[in-house]
């Protein structure tokens, strides 16, 4: 039996590429002729080895990954890895410092305080409501890391290139733009992305951290909380959320051998923004929430005239088949998410019931 499908702009858990639910649907009662679901094998079986092998070897070949990065599965989300970031590379009398470029940086910031570390907010974007990526930042050189979140789900700003951090490492939260676009890592300490929004379901975060950060990491940290145990076990110190890294490894079968990588899908990425931002700026009946040189090419955020215009939008959105364009609660309007599994025709689409929208509401 056929189910209807929508036009998925969930922000998280979001869209997935058709193709890989059909081939998790097809593992779900006997996975490899195992006679056992994916959900049921063990996480010690040759089965699942195969699984988180190629789930690592094909995000190092899609982000062109040296040898000196280690790709890891923790669980407990980006919001764990704020409390963890500072606890394992900020020793004793040991500095970051911060962006804060919205909600979840700010979190992130809230996490290392808590814990006490010495850390600096070198910039904020919070006076005009972190509309905008924050410019002529000043780093101090013995930082033992700068913290960035490279997009912004809630308030649709995305760094467009991360600053010069001179020696200092990046670590950055990638969430919701992690493998949507060719990146440069020559900075890049650590990148920490849920994946629940762009590479998988939710249940994993992928952690990708350099050798030079690991060995930052003090002694008599729990295990658990030490980025060290998950390097040194492959992952699979515990049991890993099995389920939610076979889907990221298909994700990564999909954008390697049928988007045909990050390349292509910069392009494609690109494309879609183009299509939905220009809808925004040929009306003054949408109106875009950030600034048009920080704009997210993953969140799309915009507001219409009154709350109940945008309570009508949404509703007769979902009455035509697209889902997920609420903002998020803590802003209310209106967002559309435009992860790499949303399509090119289902924002076309989008664009198309936003002018008759307009045109029966302006």
């Amino acid at each position: 039996m056929k189910h209807q499908r929508i036009h998925n702009f969930n922000a998280g858990p979001s869209a997935l590429p058709l193709p890989v639910l059909e081939e998790m649907n097809e593992s779900l009662l006997n996975f490899k002729g195992s006679g056992m679901s994916i959900m049921e094998i063990s996480h010690r079986s040759h089965w699942f080895d195969d699984v988180i092998h190629d789930a690592v070897a094909r995000i190092r070949r899609l982000m062109n990954l040296g040898s000196e990065y280690h790709v890891l599965f923790l669980q407990g989300g980006a919001s764990l890895q704020f409390a963890m970031v500072p606890m394992n590379f900020l020793e004793g009398s040991a500095s970051a410092d911060y962006v804060d470029t919205g909600t979840w940086s700010s979190k992130a910031i809230a996490e290392a305080l808590i814990q006490k570390k010495n850390i600096r907010v070198v910039a904020s974007s919070k006076d005009r409501n972190y509309a905008y990526i924050p410019k002529n930042l000043g780093f101090d050189s013995a930082a033992a890391y700068v913290h960035l979140t490279s997009n912004n789900t809630i308030k649709g700003t995305q760094w467009a290139s991360f600053p010069d951090t001179g020696a200092v490492p990046i670590v950055t939260d990638m969430s919701s733009d992690i493998l949507s676009r060719p990146m440069d890592m020559k900075n890049i300490g650590m990148i920490y992305a849920g994946a629940q929004k762009n590479i998988g379901p939710a249940g994993a975060t992928v952690v990708i951290v350099r050798d030079d950060m690991l060995k930052k990491i003090p002694e008599g940290l729990p295990t658990m909380l030490s980025y060290k145990t998950f390097a040194d076990n492959n992952s699979m110190y515990n049991t890993p959320p099995c389920f939610t890294i076979y889907a990221v490894q298909l994700t990564m079968k999909w954008l390697e051998d049928t988007v045909g990588g990050i390349e292509n899908m910069g392009r494609i990425n690109a494309e879609k923004a183009s299509l939905i931002y220009g809808t925004l700026d040929r009306s003054g009946f949408y109106k875009g929430t950030a600034d048009a040189d920080s704009r997210s090419q993953m969140n799309v955020t915009f507001r219409l005239a009154s709350e109940d215009l945008e309570k009508k939008f949404v509703a007769q959105a979902l009455e035509n088949g697209f889902g997920g364009l609420k903002g998020h609660k803590s802003v209310g309007g209106c967002r559309a998410s435009i992860y790499n599994a949303t399509t090119v025709d289902s924002v076309k689409a989008l664009c198309e019931f936003m002018d008759h929208f307009e045109k029966t509401n302006g």
